[in-house]
């Protein structure tokens, strides 16, 4: 049955607030291993801007010793040239983290909100995020 004005309000902020509480979640655990595996290409890529005469030209003792402009270049290159297979293999690692959390089951429909009656999603399924259900072998995923 339907659920009055009111308190279809408080329930929809009820599941927003649960909805975005995910997402920062998801979006949390996406900043974190993406800054991990994009580590070695944001390193090697600071070092070349920093000790290029044309970007920043650092006066520190390893620009001076050790690299010059062409080498410079040269690691402003590879850490472009090795962004690419990083960011896929980030995404990867992302996905199946997610998949293997189940945290994309953690969003809440919103007719949750609406009607009266209806279970938390995470509820039927066996626990947060249907955590404690067994896992469905037949399900297939490509990344």
């Amino acid at each position: 049955e339907p659920r009055s004005a009111w308190c279809c309000l408080a329930w929809t902020l009820v599941v927003v607030t649960m909805n975005s509480l995910v997402f920062l979640m998801n979006l949390l655990l996406m900043f974190v291993i993406f800054t991990i595996f994009l580590l070695p290409t944001i390193v090697v890529v600071y070092f070349g801007f920093q000790c290029h005469s044309r970007v920043l030209h650092s006066s520190a003792r390893y620009c001076r010793s050790i690299l010059d402009d062409n080498s410079s270049s040269a690691l402003i290159i590879l850490g472009f040239v090795i962004m690419s297979p990083l960011i896929v293999v980030a995404m990867a690692i992302y996905c199946s983290l997610a998949r293997r959390l189940r945290l994309f089951m953690c969003f809440q429909p919103y007719s949750r909100a609406v009607y009266k009656g209806v279970k938390w999603r995470w509820y039927e399924e066996g626990g947060l995020c249907s955590c404690a259900k067994g896992w469905n072998t037949q399900v297939k995923a490509w990344v």
